[in-house]
């Protein structure tokens, strides 16, 4: 598999891994400063720990998030955005500000017509 190829799949998975219902809303909770579970868990509205759980280890399975446990006699885990996943949030960003940018000439789209007799 070519570097080209190689680097197609990887995105396709990353974008899989953060399109989820609470992906990227644990990801802009991470670049917000909050770090601690329990933080997460209240910033996050209506997310359960076990969602909360899975979506760390999802995003800490693709590289976009760390997790550093202090192991220390109360227990306290820390999660971090790697450079991946803060280069990632920035992206994201760019993609909204891309969105304002040409928020006129999209509405008129088809999808967004109140008229249109196509189904979105």
């Amino acid at each position: 598999m070519g570097d080209e190829q190689l680097g197609h799949d990887v995105a396709w998975r990353v974008f899989v891994a953060v399109s989820t219902k609470w992906g990227l809303r644990v990801l802009e909770e991470l670049a917000a400063g909050r770090s601690r579970f329990r933080e997460l868990y209240r910033a996050v509205e209506g997310i359960s720990f076990k969602m909360l759980t899975q979506t760390l280890r999802e995003l800490e399975n693709h590289g976009l998030v760390a997790r550093y446990d202090h192991r220390s006699a109360n227990p306290r885990v820390d999660y971090t955005l790697t450079a991946a996943g803060a280069g990632l949030v920035e992206t994201i960003h760019a993609l909204c500000g891309w969105s304002r940018d040409h928020l006129d000439q999209l509405l008129t789209a088809p999808a967004y017509r109140s008229d249109s007799s196509i189904s979105g």
